[in-house]
């Protein structure tokens, strides 16, 4: 099988019209998920586009922002519920100190004893700090700080199966310090808060994001072969793709994917 990635949202915060950016890759020995969007929409999109709950095996959170981290918290209770039933085979979140506690106070606050009784049973938290090496099924990874100014967040860097390089850089600009994981990847998956013609409409910079342009200028300076951008505007959905790719040509000279919600990229 060949590795495949599923956007299963691709808005940024305050998006109506599709879901949060969070995205899924796919390949024989499950299904990897990177953060899950900022609530129980997260089912709606699995069940769309295909991929059930005992395949998800393995989930990265990249911080502790509503729209990428509530969601998490149906993905336990589902998981911890399944698992209690012989129907999971567990599930192992990868994700930094701060994230680990924001999610334990969450189930804490809001799931049963019996579903409280899974975590670090059925579903094990696996702290990461800047170079940290994990293994996802089939994708062996590292994790680096971004740098936020924000909020404490991470992205990654992923050897797939064919060898193959993916980096996930967040939700914010590219911090140079993170070179040395960035650098000549061949997928680039980039944040693109909206068009730079649009940059004075919504303010992306006042919100430490990039536009497409920015992002396509960070992937040209990266050598990166592929670059996908999400975590978009949702004001111009029908033309979306076409505007973002635009812009982003501008800049990157290869391959731009700007997907859609529940489009699959073969890797």
């Amino acid at each position: 099988m060949q590795t495949e990635l599923t956007l299963l949202g691709t808005g940024n915060a305050l998006v109506t019209k599709c879901y949060n950016t969070c995205f899924a890759l796919k390949s024989l020995s499950g299904c990897f998920l990177t953060d899950a969007g900022g609530g129980n929409g997260i089912l709606a999109q699995l069940e769309k586009a295909a991929i059930s709950l005992p395949q998800v095996r393995w989930l990265f959170v990249t911080h502790g922002h509503t729209d990428h981290i509530l969601g998490v918290i149906w993905l336990i209770r589902l998981a911890a519920s399944l698992s209690l039933r012989g129907k999971h085979p567990g599930l192992t979140i990868f994700c930094h100190d701060e994230c680990e506690e924001k999610l334990r106070s969450f189930c804490r606050m809001t799931l049963t004893p019996k579903l409280l009784a899974a975590l670090d049973d059925t579903v094990r938290f696996l702290p990461v700090q800047d170079g940290t090496s994990f293994t996802a099924g089939d994708f062996s990874c590292t994790a680096f700080d971004i740098h936020s100014n924000k909020m404490k967040q991470f992205g990654y860097r992923a050897q797939l199966p064919d060898g193959k390089i993916l980096v996930c850089l967040g939700d914010e600009p590219f911090n140079p310090l993170c070179r040395p994981y960035a650098q000549g990847a061949d997928w680039l998956l980039s944040e693109a808060f909206c068009l730079h013609a649009e940059k004075d409409l919504f303010n992306p910079y006042e919100k430490h994001h990039s536009t497409a342009k920015d992002a396509a200028r960070t992937a040209s300076l990266l050598q990166a072969k592929n670059l996908i951008l999400y975590h978009t505007q949702d004001n111009n959905l029908p033309q979306r793709k076409t505007l973002y790719t635009q812009e982003a040509k501008q800049e990157f000279n290869g391959p731009v994917y700007v997907p859609d919600d529940l489009e699959t990229i073969p890797l």
